[in-house]
């Protein structure tokens, strides 16, 4: 311990000692380009070895200049997508809405909304993107409507309509039914009275998002023809929408005693989720050669294989729910925890998922999408002297782990939380309901506010900043969601310019994972477990091998490199150095890191 703290100290004082090992310089930017890697047990699929960059549309460029992103903005900017090197796009929805819930409450799933452009503008990003080799998931959502949906406007007219059974419907004359927990609704109520009939219908989300009811044949039909249209026009998967909430007991009991009022997990374990979901991709995935990612909320590990294993014919992947808890505390999980997040959950969450397809299935990997905070905000450190390291950290881990790495518009280049104080600066219904609701109970609202600045999820909403001109490039008119004040620094015009710019780096990493598919399908072995500083840890095939350490602190550290590995090419770090920071002690070889270093070594 002595001699760790000696090492550690004179490389803070500059001073010198009389250390062993090698001389040999290496560039820490550049890139092996050896793709000798193998898949390991793993079938090799299109989809496991992309990397999925997500557009919010409504935020990436607006190329009419109304002050809302569109399609042709995205249109304009199809080179600057296909320079990144990624290989597919999220789009979130662009479909016809009132906009209720950030457009995740569809009024037509056949038409364009026409604040995004019309179905021509559509096809011309399609054939854009396939052009380009990219490819286009869509999401679909499809536990709920909007209540402007042609099918709910007859479903609530009587109750004969033909369209009547196509939602859940609740006579009032029985009284009201058991609750249900609404994430949306002012009162968290997800029961709504309609006077029209007399009647309530269930929506787990907003008001305005009726659930619709797969227990009707005619829906999965109307969502089977509605996925069919998609993909005959050459859209290439789905991210499905809070996809394991479709299935509902429609005698709606009172909450079964093994929940224990957890109403997530009640309403992610629905008795015939599964049938569903067999069913459709018997009748519609499985004709077409295409990816599919269920928004996993409420799944735990013992669920991951029954949704995504090869033998189930369901689903490709999902995304876990777990790391999204990371960091967030106090009620409901709106506000940020004192002292952030711990490194060994961290740890634990990520190494826990990939051992639960370390065999079958697939995974996914992320940080950031238009439902959280800025990923360098919350997982990295923001501060001017940190950003980019801390950067340049976390795409290291996204894109060195055994899962389908997703990327979310603007992290390439380091946007981060923008932090408003004015609920009136606010566009997202969870932030102004909640804050409502509050109001109500005579919360304290400032200390909400508090916690929104750090978690909502308009932090992750900003516009694109694309250079320092007037609102960051974005529009010429006022943006429907300000514009992060930073635009001037973090752009992409000057990160273009910039060698050693996060953009760059991502560009480089994005690479490194396609020439070393070690990366995408090689054995993850995770090291120095308790280590709440350093992240360590091994991918592995018969072919190659290769080391992961990064610093997660604000400090200088070492790290003693277990004595079985000894590493050697430096295929990629986040510091531009060509120092050796391999000593040799002894015979021991201890890395020595730099806030935020990250570093990616092949061994033998």
């Amino acid at each position: 311990m002595k001699r760790i703290y000696f090492l550690f100290l004179s490389l803070l004082l500059g001073t010198s000692c009389n250390w062993k090992g090698s001389n040999s310089s290496v560039n820490s930017e550049s890139i092996s380009k050896n793709d000798s890697s193998d898949s390991s047990s793993f079938s090799r699929k299109w989809w496991k070895e992309a990397v999925v960059y997500q557009i919010y549309p409504r935020s990436f460029k607006d190329a009419d200049n109304n002050g809302i992103g569109d399609i042709k903005g995205i249109i304009s900017k199809l080179d600057y997508i296909k320079s990144l090197g990624i290989n597919v796009i999220w789009l979130n929805p662009v479909y016809s809405s009132p906009n209720v819930d950030g457009g995740y409450d569809i009024s037509d799933y056949q038409n364009i909304n026409p604040d995004f452009g019309n179905m021509q503008d559509f096809d011309a990003l399609l054939k854009g993107l396939h052009e380009r080799g990219i490819k286009l998931v869509m999401d679909l959502v499809v536990n709920h409507s909007s209540d402007q949906h042609s099918w709910f406007k007859e479903s609530r007219k009587s109750r004969n309509n033909p369209y009547r059974d196509y939602y859940h419907w609740w006579p009032a004359e029985k009284g009201k039914p058991n609750k249900r927990w609404s994430f949306f609704d002012v009162n968290q109520d997800a029961w709504m009275y309609d006077k029209a009939t007399n009647s309530y219908y269930l929506h787990y989300f907003a008001r305005a998002q009726p659930d619709l009811k797969w227990e009707n044949p005619k829906v999965r039909e109307e969502v089977y023809n509605l996925m069919n249209f998609w993909f005959k026009k050459g859209v290439d998967g789905f991210r499905m929408d809070v996809i394991p909430f479709i299935s509902k007991d429609t005698t709606y009991p009172v909450l079964p005693e093994m929940y224990k009022g957890n109403f997530v997990d009640y309403y992610a374990h629905g008795p015939k989720v599964h049938d569903y979901l067999k069913e459709m991709n018997q009748k519609v995935m499985s004709h077409y050669d295409v990816m599919t990612v269920g928004e996993g909320i409420g799944l735990k590990i013992g669920d991951a294989q029954d949704y995504v294993a090869d033998d189930r014919k369901e689903l490709n992947m999902f995304f876990q729910f777990e790391s999204i808890g990371l960091g967030k505390g106090g009620r409901d999980g709106k506000y940020a925890a004192p002292g952030g997040y711990k490194l060994t959950d961290f740890k634990r969450i990520f190494s826990k998922w990939d051992s639960v397809f370390e065999k079958r299935g697939w995974g996914t990997v992320y940080l950031g999408n238009h439902d959280q905070s800025r990923m360098v905000s919350r997982f990295g450190n923001d501060k001017p002297e940190f950003k980019n390291p801390s950067s340049k950290l976390l795409f290291t881990f996204l894109l060195s782990m055994r899962a389908t790495p997703y990327v979310y518009f603007g992290d390439e280049i380091g946007m981060s939380n923008i932090r408003f104080t004015d609920i009136k600066d606010y566009r997202d219904l969870e932030t102004l309901n909640y804050y409502e609701k509050l109001k109500k109970e005579g919360g304290d609202l400032k200390e909400f506010l508090k916690g929104q600045a750090e978690v909502s999820r308009d932090n992750g909403r900003t516009p694109m900043q694309w250079d320092n001109s007037l609102n960051a490039g974005f529009s010429h008119a006022q943006p429907w969601l300000k514009v992060n004040p930073n635009y001037s620094q973090v752009n992409v015009a000057q990160a273009e310019k910039d060698s050693s710019s996060i953009l760059n780096y991502f560009k480089k990493m994005v690479q490194l994972r396609k020439d070393h598919l070690n990366l995408v399908y090689g054995k993850y072995s995770l090291l120095d477990t308790a280590n709440n500083s350093i992240y360590a840890y091994t991918r592995t095939s018969s072919k190659e091998k290769n080391l992961i350490v990064m610093n997660f602190t604000d400090k200088p550290m070492v790290w003693n490199i277990p004595g079985n590995i000894v590493p050697g090419d430096l295929l990629i770090g986040n510091y531009p150095t060509t120092q050796n920071s391999i000593k040799n002690i002894n015979g021991s070889n201890i890395l020595v890191l730099k806030p935020y270093e990250a570093k990616i070594y092949s061994f033998k």
